[in-house]
């Protein structure tokens, strides 16, 4: 990982020249939550000027990168990163929280996230994805491993909501998909269960041929419910 990092940086740094600011890692790498098989390496790249020419320029340094498996970096100025945070506070938050400058200065310390905005977008997050994964569940077929792929398909979106809807209950969350369900579980009075479950099938440690996948879709979905629930009714007290 690091000599990728590394070689990246220089790419960049060559491509870019004086436009390229700062490159930033963030995400699962940073976060100590990383698994080779699921996680990505998330990038950050802070310029100057992000027209066209200014992508154009950067555009065999990301497929270059992209062909190593990795998302295409994000690339923002400091203007439009503090403008975006209206629609991004979920995602700013997360990059504050959990990153590492790799080149550059660390210009998010002082980068701000309006957490009022941030309640509004995980209420909004949770109830989306929910409602898409009733909307798989109805047209998905009849088959354990049909239902099973649902779950494995939502449950790293859905931990990051418990994560930021923790946030919203004015929690300190934990670090670990499995320490974060596990705590808004026993706060809302739910069980973590399902969720464990469906993580130790994402992770290996159990087949899914060990798990009872209809109880678990059930008590997958009720915890959902809950959380989204608790979140809707924390922001209709605060307004």
């Amino acid at each position: 990982m690091e000599k990728d990092l590394n070689e990246l940086v220089e790419r960049l740094r060559s491509a870019a020249g004086a436009n390229l600011k700062a490159v930033v890692l963030y995400g699962s790498a940073v976060a100590g939550d990383f698994h080779p098989k699921h996680s990505n390496l998330n990038i950050l790249c802070l310029v100057d000027r992000a027209g066209a020419s200014d992508l154009e320029s950067l555009n065999r340094v990301a497929v270059w990168w992209t062909r190593k498996g990795h998302p295409a970096p994000l690339v923002f100025t400091l203007d439009e990163l503090r403008r975006s945070g209206d629609v991004f506070a979920i995602e700013l938050l997360d990059i504050k929280q959990y990153h590492r400058i790799l080149y550059g200065d660390d210009f998010l310390a002082a980068l701000e996230v309006s957490m009022a905005l941030h309640g509004l977008q995980v209420e909004r997050e949770l109830r989306a994805d929910w409602i898409r994964l009733r909307e798989a569940i109805l047209t998905a077929p009849r088959s354990r491993s049909a239902l099973m792929r649902l779950m494995l398909a939502s449950v790293s979106s859905f931990v990051t909501l418990f994560r930021h809807a923790l946030v919203v209950l004015g929690e300190q969350a934990p670090q670990g998909k499995r320490a974060i369900v596990d705590r808004i579980a026993a706060l809302l009075g739910g069980s973590a269960a399902a969720f464990d479950a469906v993580l130790d099938v994402r992770e290996g440690k159990q087949k899914e041929s060990q798990i009872e996948v209809t109880d678990t879709l059930r008590g997958y979905l009720e915890l959902v419910e809950r959380v989204a629930d608790a979140v809707d009714r924390k922001l209709e007290g605060a307004g």
